[in-house]
């Protein structure tokens, strides 16, 4: 995947190797489909091997189902070994749709939950970053950190999450001044609220009805991140953010 081959010098994913964490959620579903769609081969990554399977059952294109805790170290390894023989050592795309929601008051919220916000949303992705560096810069790979707009300013109430997302940024950043001479690209995507089960969530917690109509599309994220990775290889997008037109919160 090194060189533009594509319509007007862009990026051609076909025949290329994507890995999709979070691949069972809402936007981790719809970001493997648009990838599925380009012509790449698709790593569905997450833990519940049920929904992972849901999600290889929309992919136009081959998919592989691998089932893991990201935050547990050995099963990471196991997925490196996994992935490693799939794509024989040769990745060209990373996205990161992986990881929890917590919110509460500082004087409720307690250090064991930060802590497994911590882990899921800055530690895991750092991990299998680090661990697949080798492969997407043979590759001239991308990657992608589906980030929150509580990374760019942080509201009320959710301080422990929004840390975490402030933190993925400044790993992407860092990241992105590395790799960068190596020909790896590095996307950031704030996402605001999107329709999803998070979300649905969220909204009961806030007492407020859930009007997904009115949000953010998974298929909206799915379709910028598809653009920044098809963009000819001479620019790079680093950071963006997305949320709905219309405000229903």
């Amino acid at each position: 995947m090194g060189g533009p081959t594509g319509v007007n010098g862009s990026v051609d994913l076909r025949d290329a190797n994507a890995l999709v964490t979070g691949a069972g959620g809402d936007i981790g579903r719809a970001v493997a489909r648009a990838l599925s769609e380009l012509g790449a081969t698709v790593a569905l990554v997450g833990r519940t091997t049920r929904t992972l399977e849901a999600t290889a059952a929309v992919l136009p294109g081959p998919s592989h189902v691998l089932a893991v805790d990201l935050s547990d170290d050995d099963a990471v390894r196991s997925l490196l070994t996994s992935s490693g023989a799939l794509f024989a050592d040769e990745l060209d795309v990373l996205v990161h749709c992986a990881g929890t929601y917590g919110r509460g008051p500082m004087d409720q919220a307690s250090l064991g939950a930060f802590d497994d916000l911590y882990d899921a949303n800055v530690r895991a992705p750092y991990h299998l970053t680090q661990a697949l560096l080798p492969s997407l810069k043979r590759q001239r790979g991308q990657v992608v950190f589906v980030n929150s707009t509580q990374g760019l300013a942080a509201s009320e109430g959710v301080g422990q999450f929004a840390a975490t997302q402030h933190a993925l940024k400044a790993v992407a950043d860092s990241l992105r001044a590395e790799v960068n001479a190596a020909g790896v690209r590095v996307l950031t995507l704030h996402v605001g609220r999107t329709a999803s089960g998070r979300q649905a969530a969220i909204f009961a917690d806030e007492g407020r009805p859930y009007e997904p109509e009115l949000l953010l599309q998974p298929s909206d994220v799915a379709t910028m991140i598809a653009s920044c990775l098809t963009l000819p290889r001479s620019a790079e997008v680093t950071t963006l953010t997305i949320r709905p037109l219309l405000k229903s919160y």
